[in-house]
C-alpha cells in the first residue's frame, strides 16, 4: 500500500467508542455550562471543567466557543423535530384534527423528553437564547424553522380567515411561553399557585395558546 492510501485509509477510520463518548461529554458540558451562563458567560476553560477534559480535548472535539454552542443546539434538534412530527401524524390518524391537537402536538414531546432525560431542560434553555438572539438566526432556521413551517401550515388549515403574518406572530409567542415553561419550573408555585402538574399546566398551557390563535 502506497502511503498516501494509508494516510487515506486513516483519515476515513470511523472514530472509537472511547472518543465518541469523550465528544459526548464534551457536548453535555457545553450544553450546560451554555445553559447557566448563555454564550457570552461561558468560556471554554469553563466548560472543560465541566467535562473533566482538558482545554486541547475541548477544541478538538468541537472547534471553538462559537462552533460548540452552535454544535450543542443542533445535537438535539432532529431528535426533538423526529418527536413532533411523529406525534403530528399520530394526531391526524386519531381523527379530525384541532388547533389544540396541532399545539399539543408541537409542545408535548419536548417535556415529555425532558422528562425522559434531565438535558433537556438544558437544551430548552440553549433554544431560549437562539430564539431571541439574532446572532444565532441561521442555526435557528436550520434546526427549528422547517418543522415549524410544517405546524404552522397545519394552523393555517384550522384558521382560514386568519393571515400567515397573524399565525407566525402568534406561533412565536406560544413558542416563547412553552419555554418559558419548560425552564422555569417550578415559577408558577413561587407564585403562590403551587399543587398543579407539569402536565396539568401543560395542557392548560396548550387551551390558553389555542384561544390566542383563535381569538
Amino acid at each position: 500500500m502506497k502511503p498516501d492510501q494509508a494516510t487515506d485509509k486513516k483519515r476515513k477510520r470511523a472514530p472509537s467508542k472511547r472518543s465518541l463518548a469523550t465528544r459526548e461529554r464534551v457536548l453535555d458540558a457545553a450544553e450546560l455550562v451554555f445553559a447557566h451562563r448563555g454564550f457570552d458567560g461561558a468560556t471554554i476553560r469553563d466548560i472543560a471543567a465541566e467535562a473533566g477534559e482538558p482545554i486541547g480535548t475541548i477544541h478538538h472535539h468541537g472547534g471553538g466557543k462559537e462552533a460548540l454552542f452552535q454544535q450543542a443546539v443542533a445535537r438535539r434538534a432532529e431528535t426533538l423535530s423526529r418527536a413532533r412530527l411523529q406525534s403530528l401524524e399520530q394526531a391526524k390518524g386519531s381523527g379530525t384534527l384541532s388547533l389544540n391537537g396541532i399545539l399539543d402536538a408541537f409542545m408535548r414531546p419536548f417535556f415529555a423528553l425532558s422528562e425522559e432525560e434531565p438535558g433537556w431542560r438544558n437544551y430548552a434553555r440553549l433554544v431560549a437564547f437562539v430564539s431571541v438572539d439574532d446572532r444565532w438566526r441561521e442555526i435557528s432556521g436550520q434546526c427549528f424553522d422547517p418543522t415549524a413551517t410544517i405546524f404552522i401550515e397545519e394552523i393555517l388549515l384550522q384558521l382560514p380567515h386568519a393571515s400567515r403574518q397573524q399565525v407566525a406572530e402568534s406561533f412565536v409567542f406560544s413558542v416563547s411561553a412553552m419555554l418559558a415553561l419548560l425552564t422555569s419550573k417550578n415559577r408558577i408555585g413561587d407564585l403562590g399557585a403551587g399543587g398543579s402538574t407539569e402536565q396539568d399546566q401543560l395542557a392548560h398551557l396548550v387551551r390558553f395558546c389555542a384561544a390566542g390563535f383563535a381569538s
